[in-house]
């Protein structure tokens, strides 16, 4: 959000930028991948969303 990103929740009474992120997380609307490299140089995208521990 500091940076220009959009909001991707409804703030309602959430307030605090730190709030509003973990509730967009919590909710996997984030449209994150990490890239992992693996020993032999070849990497892995992992998206974000296949991180949630409650799928």
């Amino acid at each position: 959000m500091a940076m220009g990103a959009p909001i991707l929740v409804e703030p309602k009474a959430l307030s605090s930028p730190i709030d509003i992120a973990l509730n967009e997380l919590e909710g996997g609307m984030l449209p994150m991948t990490i890239r992992r490299t693996l020993p032999d140089g070849t990497f892995q995208d992992v998206p974000l969303k296949w991180l949630r521990q409650d799928e």
